[in-house]
């Protein structure tokens, strides 16, 4: 077992709690269509998906589309990551060639190349604080924030200790060079929308 599988299943139990039974609970209660869930450090975040944050995922998707088979994007899919009671549904995520699904039936944290998020208001203090610490502590070699409100994306790069070395921000409308990293491709901003 490595130091990432300890941290792993060190998220999954806290007071008796685990990231299965709270998201069997949330299965059960009548969340409204086109709200997305997600478990940062154990407290619940619903938030609804507005019209700017869908158009930047679907531009997203369909860029990663032109590289990566579709097998290997993924959009608000499950991933529990290092921290307490961290599961994600990441708006977008690249899993590694030849990835598997644990015996839990979700993609493991340790394949992720790359997660973006689309800000939104209510929960952006999660995507600049605890899931930007837990994406780097689980070692995603590429982190992209898009900001519709900043008009800003962020690419944070080498992750080590919790943290990312290397940060770009780049206003809407210019390129976002990831030539030289694992995505080994650059992102068009052009047609991000603003809120």
């Amino acid at each position: 077992m490595t130091v990432l599988d300890d941290r792993i299943e060190m998220a999954d139990e806290s007071k008796g709690l685990t990231l299965d039974v709270l998201f069997e609970h949330l299965e059960r209660m009548p969340v409204p269509e086109g709200y997305k869930v997600e478990i940062v450090e154990g407290a619940i975040f619903m938030s609804p998906q507005r019209d700017t944050h869908w158009e930047i995922i679907a531009d997203l998707f369909e860029q990663l589309r032109t590289k990566y088979p579709r097998k290997r994007v993924k959009s608000d899919v499950r991933v529990d990551y290092p921290g307490q009671l961290n599961g994600f549904a990441s708006d977008v995520t690249l899993v590694a060639e030849g990835a598997t699904k644990a015996d839990n039936g979700y993609w493991r944290c340790q394949d992720v190349q790359f997660v973006a998020e689309v800000i939104s208001r209510g929960t952006a203090p999660n995507d600049y604080g605890p899931k930007k610490t837990a994406y780097a502590l689980a070692d995603v070699p590429v982190y992209l924030i898009a900001d519709p409100y900043q008009g800003k994306c962020h690419l944070f790069t080498q992750p080590k200790d919790g943290e990312y070395i290397s940060e770009l921000s780049v206003t809407f409308g210019a390129d976002v060079d990831m030539t030289n990293t694992p995505l080994g491709l650059t992102l068009r901003t052009d047609e991000f929308p603003r809120d």
